[in-house]
């Protein structure tokens, strides 16, 4: 699974043969959610409370990024890494 971005622990990934809709992984520690592109609410999983914040912010900064991401995946592209949360 290509990891497209890092930060504070965090890791946010995409598989390439994922299901929809447009999703991606978060995971840090034991923890991993799994978090939709559109609406940035948790599908599955789950992370400290403080953890996703951090997740949906950098999301919200990066969601047309991700989108673009998500398409390249479906088509077995290669992922463009995004920047990380500063």
């Amino acid at each position: 699974m290509p990891e497209i971005s890092r930060f504070f622990g965090i890791v946010i990934r995409m598989y390439y043969d994922d299901h929809g809709p447009a999703h991606f992984h978060a995971s840090y520690g034991e923890h991993e959610a799994t978090i939709a592109i559109a609406t940035l609410e948790l599908e599955s999983g789950s992370l400290p409370r403080r953890v996703m914040s951090l997740v949906v912010e950098w999301a919200v900064d990066h969601r047309h990024e991700l989108q673009v991401d998500w398409e390249l995946a479906r088509s077995g592209s290669p992922l463009a890494p995004i920047e990380p949360l500063r």
